[in-house]
């Protein structure tokens, strides 16, 4: 077993992906503060900056089909982990072609 001196350093970064946009609450000096579940019941709390949050609603609104991530580095909060100095990402999901259309397409 190794002692914490001689234990390895890493960087621990994670990336949370959802398909809804969770419920953000105002903070003060311009955050929001957003809480997620993953699939295996454990609690995570980001604190993004409340433009790049409404920016991300946004996206959200204008496209027909999206997907979001919330990133940063793993901590640990008050209330279960939270995601320090996190970022937010809206990516619009592009339909696939039904087997019909792609066939239709190769003549």
């Amino acid at each position: 077993q190794l002692s914490d001196s001689t234990m390895p350093s890493a960087k621990s970064e994670i990336v949370l992906k959802f398909s809804e946009l969770p419920q953000a609450k105002l903070l003060p000096d311009k955050k929001v503060e957003v809480e997620l579940t993953d699939q295996n019941g454990i609690a995570f709390t980001a604190i993004l900056n409340a433009k790049s949050w409404r920016k991300a609603e946004a996206n959200a609104a204008g496209f027909e089909m999206w997907a979001g991530a919330i990133s940063g580095k793993l901590g640990k909060g008050s209330q279960g982990l939270e995601i320090v100095d996190a970022g937010i990402q809206i990516f619009e999901k592009k339909p696939k072609p039904s087997p019909e259309e792609s066939v239709g397409e190769e003549t």
